[in-house]
């Protein structure tokens, strides 16, 4: 069945009026989304260091130590819950009335929860700021439809070569300002001694970096940032006509929009958001389907990475101290960045997407089985140089899995039914993704820590990981040979 479905898109392949010129990235417009790219990983990232110590000292544990990780635990599920419940309709939402709005709301969801973790007395008071972080910054989400949508298909493997480079910032600053600037009257009394302010919220200076810098993105986005799509309606005309678009015509067509088809019904549904029935096409949940099959191992692998090196060698890991952890995981985030800007595109220009993201996919075979050979080499041979290159090659082969996602992408961008239900297609993979982010570390730690009791099979967890593996394999092979080719059809 696969052969035959190839068969049939070679001819759309090779179509000669596929362009083959690169349009330039819009870099007015594109430095702007880098730059807005550093906000959710900098709240989330600067909030890490200092949140068990934060757990202790609100006292919600009475002192019992082996709570700290649970609690810690619902924090970063809350938030994940309450975003995995809102980011379609966000997403939806901005096809109505635009991506602008939306990302105005999120920057200052982000400063006032952010404000609000630092200012909290009570666990429940954390939960409600991080629930209302996750529940109104969707502003992830509408980026990444930003840049489909200010992108073509021969200018988006470049720019999805930059993206990167913000997360890395931020993954190197956040932790680095939570972690230096938490308990500043403590720990600089020469500086911030006399504040009594800060002594009665140790915390708030951290928090207070990562809310005014979303304030000063909200003010860059609110005189730089233009409004990237064209069929919107007021909020207004919305809330009288509800989600359908039945009761409203957008302002103007998308560029996007097939106009020259001499169709007046085609160029209606062409030109209007669409209802989630209408986008629940079969690409649209082919293109999901990978996205979450995907994200499922990549999560469960980052949740079990750490754990592996921080077990003691006799219980299946590998004894590593935490400088040393924090040292590898940096390692592998740098590489991770500097791979994608360096060599997507041309990979891309090269093999395609579908050849990227099945390669990056079946990466999580080895990588699974490169845990108990790691393992193994430790308990026999003591940590040395084998166990450095093992050790080296599956970081390397997480640098080819995670290229699976600029090249998800470019088909969730292809599998839009229309350019102006691209926010809601996306909204869909986001929130299917979202649940992923929930359920793989939750899962993966579960099936580690029951693997590693006596008696139990400790490859449990790989075999675990290398199922998951095999249904993103799968499931990605579903995928055209190009995302062009759902692009000619539409």
């Amino acid at each position: 069945m696969i052969a035959r479905q190839d068969d049939e898109e070679m001819p759309l392949l090779q179509r000669p009026e596929q362009p083959t010129t690169k349009t330039p990235l819009p870099w007015d417009q594109f430095s702007i989304v880098l730059f807005l790219e550093t906000l959710d990983p900098l709240s989330s990232q600067t909030l890490s260091p200092f949140t068990p110590q934060l757990v202790r000292d609100i006292g919600v544990t009475h002192g019992d130590e082996s709570q700290v990780g649970r609690y810690v635990g619902i924090l970063q599920s809350s938030y994940y819950v309450a975003h995995a419940l809102t980011i379609f309709h966000w997403s939806q939402l901005s096809d109505h009335i635009g991506r602008k709005p939306v990302i105005l709301i999120a920057l200052l969801a982000i400063s006032v929860s952010m404000f609000s973790f630092g200012l909290s007395k009570t666990f429940l008071d954390l939960v409600i700021s991080r629930v209302v972080c996750g529940a109104f910054d969707a502003s992830n989400a509408i980026l990444k439809t930003m840049v489909m949508d200010i992108t073509d298909m021969t200018n988006m493997p470049e720019a999805y070569g930059y993206v990167p480079i913000p997360w890395m910032i931020a993954n190197s600053i956040g932790p680095l300002i939570g972690g230096s600037l938490s308990r500043p009257a403590e720990r600089f009394p020469n500086i911030f001694g006399r504040s009594e302010l800060l002594k009665a919220y140790p915390y708030l200076l951290p928090c207070s970096i990562p809310a005014l810098f979303a304030s000063t993105a909200w003010l860059v986005t609110y005189f730089g940032l233009k409004e990237s799509t064209s069929t919107r309606t007021s909020l207004w005309e919305l809330i009288k006509g509800g989600f359908s678009g039945k009761s409203y015509k957008p302002r103007q067509l998308s560029s996007n929009a097939i106009v020259d088809s001499g169709e007046a019904d085609l160029d209606e549904v062409q030109s209007k958001p669409l209802s989630l029935r209408a986008l629940l096409t079969s690409k649209v949940l082919n293109v999901t389907a990978s996205y979450v099959t995907m994200a499922l191992f990549h999560m469960a692998f980052n949740s079990v990475l750490p754990v592996f090196y921080a077990t003691p060698i006799e219980l299946g890991g590998l004894s590593l101290d935490p400088p040393r952890i924090g040292a590898l995981l940096a390692a592998q985030g740098v590489a991770h960045g500097i791979f994608q800007l360096l060599f997507f595109a041309r990979l891309h220009d090269r093999f395609g997407a579908r050849a990227i993201h099945i390669t990056g996919v079946t990466s999580g075979i080895p990588i699974a089985i490169l845990f108990p050979v790691i393992n193994a080499l430790a308990r026999a041979h003591g940590i040395g140089m084998a166990v450095w290159l093992c050790v080296a090659v599956q970081l390397a082969l997480s640098i080819s899995f995670i290229m699976c996602y600029p090249s998800m992408a470019l088909f969730i961008r292809a599998a839009s039914p229309n350019h102006a239900s691209l926010g809601a297609t996306n909204g869909i993979a986001q929130m299917a993704a979202s649940v992923a982010r929930i359920v793989g570390p939750a899962s993966a730690a579960s099936v580690f820590s029951y693997s590693m009791q006596e008696g139990h099979d400790a490859w449990m967890i790989y075999y675990f990981m290398i199922t998951i593996a095999l249904f993103a394999v799968g499931t990605g092979l579903f995928l055209p040979r190009s995302p062009s080719v759902w692009e000619d059809d539409q």
